[in-house]
Formats: structure tokens, C-alpha cells, sequence
């Protein structure tokens, strides 16, 4: 399914928007907004990433094409847009801002469909770049991921943690002078980790257990003294674990 939003500041252009979505059977809506500032909260706020957006261009707080402006949406990074409107002088500045598909007021479902077929293209192509960015662990504790147009072998015992920036994760290592970049989503790489010794801790990052030196507050403190945030999402996961290991009288 892919995780999208439809933005429209006229009720029954956003009515209409929404009935269509709810007839593509691979597009899941997870919101629907009169307002671009509402969505930009809603987006920011979410703990799994919105994938597409159909949105107006002409609303009044922040028009569709600055909004798409505002977010990384070119083909590799960021939300797939699609824009309607009812000014066709708008096109040509629409596929400037890297849009798949554009839809000129009043359309029609079939339209409509064509333009969710190549937000579902996109996405497919996305997700096998993702796929292939790496492999099982092997026998030996190593994962190979691609990284700056190398194949790149970790040892899992050495990654300290891993943070998420958009569509790449960071991965330090105790034993690399600097992180390695990859393309890569978080979900994918913690079925390549073994559980028992990674834990997601907060939205952007997964930690080493092994690494921790200790915890303060709301923060765990890696060897290093690297100081990461446990996200509400996460801490009775993490608490858990903990009351686990602590040894209590």
C-alpha cells in the first residue's frame, strides 16, 4: 500500500479527491487536509512516511507549489506529487517541481487513475533500489551495503547506531573514522539485524545494546558519549528490555 494525503481548500474538490483514492486499491489515505500548513504538521508529526501527495495548487495560506517546494520531492527523495488545479497555465510549472502527474479541473477517474498508475511506477522503482541495498548477515557477522558507487562490508559488532536522514540512514561504526551513507529505510535494515542485540529507540535511530554506557532521563548514552533522544514510541519497548537486565535486590 502506499501512504498518501490529498490537500484541497474547496470541500467538494477534496470530497472528490478522497472517493478516488478509495478506489485505487494499492493507495492507503492517512489524511486529508483544506490546508498545505495543516498537512506540513500532519507530515512532520508522523512516524511512517507519507509516500504521495495530491494536492491543490491554488489555496490561500500556502499554495500546492510552494508547499511541494518546501519538502524534498524529487524522484529519489521525498513525497511523489501530484497536482490539481483548475488553471492550466500552472503545468508547465508543475513538472518543473519534478510532479509525475498533473490533473486539470474538472477530471475523471480515469484520469485520476492514470496519474495514481505512475505514483505507483515511481514507487515500485523506489522500492527496488531499496531492496537491493544490501544482504542477510553472514555467517561471519558482516552485512555488505552500497555506498558512494562501492559495496561497502560491516561488521554488525561494530555499528554503534544508526540514524535516518529521509530515504538514507548514517551507520557509525566504533572502528570507521566517518559514518557510511546509504540508500536504504529503516524498516529494511532491522530485518537484516539481529534483535537481540538492536533495538529501535526513536523514529530516526537504532542503537547497538551492546554499545550503551548509560541512560539519563530520556536519553541513552553510547560509548563515545554519544547522547541519543528515546522517542515516546518507543520507551516501553526500551524500558522493558532494560527492567530485563537491571539486577535489583
Amino acid at each position: 500500500m502506499i501512504r498518501c494525503i490529498a490537500i484541497d481548500d474547496e470541500p467538494l474538490a477534496l470530497k472528490k479527491l478522497v472517493a478516488y483514492i478509495s478506489k485505487v486499491p494499492y493507495l492507503e489515505l492517512v489524511g486529508q487536509f483544506r490546508s498545505a500548513r495543516q498537512a506540513q504538521q500532519f507530515i512532520t508529526s508522523e512516524e511512517q512516511a507519507v509516500e504521495a501527495i495530491f494536492l491543490d495548487i491554488n489555496m490561500p495560506d500556502l499554495n500546492g507549489m510552494d508547499f511541494a517546494k518546501s519538502l524534498q520531492h524529487d524522484h529519489s527523495k521525498g513525497p511523489i506529487m501530484v497536482f490539481t488545479t483548475a488553471y492550466s497555465e500552472y503545468a508547465i510549472e508543475g513538472y518543473k517541481a519534478n510532479a509525475v502527474g498533473y490533473l486539470l479541473k474538472p477530471y475523471g477517474f480515469d484520469e485520476f487513475e492514470a496519474a495514481a498508475q505512475k505514483v505507483r511506477d515511481v514507487c515500485d522503482i523506489r522500492q527496488q533500489a531499496l531492496g537491493d541495498a544490501t544482504a542477510q548477515i553472514g555467517d561471519d557477522g558482516t552485512i555488505y551495503v552500497k555506498s558512494d558507487y562501492k559495496i561497502v562490508r560491516i561488521s554488525i559488532d561494530h555499528i554503534s547506531h544508526i540514524e535516518a536522514m529521509s530515504e538514507y540512514l548514517r551507520i557509525t561504526c566504533d572502528n570507521r573514522p566517518k559514518p557510511v551513507i546509504v540508500l536504504l529505510s529503516m524498516k529494511k535494515i532491522e530485518e537484516h539485524l539481529p534483535s537481540t542485540m538492536f533495538m529501535r529507540i526513536h523514529r530516526s535511530f537504532i542503537i547497538n545494546l551492546n554499545k550503551i554506557s548509560e541512560i539519563k532521563k530520556n536519553h541513552v548514552v553510547l560509548d563515545g558519549e554519544v547522547s541519543l533522544p528515546i522517542g515516546d514510541n518507543y520507551k516501553e519497548a526500551f524500558m522493558n528490555y532494560l527492567s530485563s537486565k537491571i539486577i535489583t535486590k
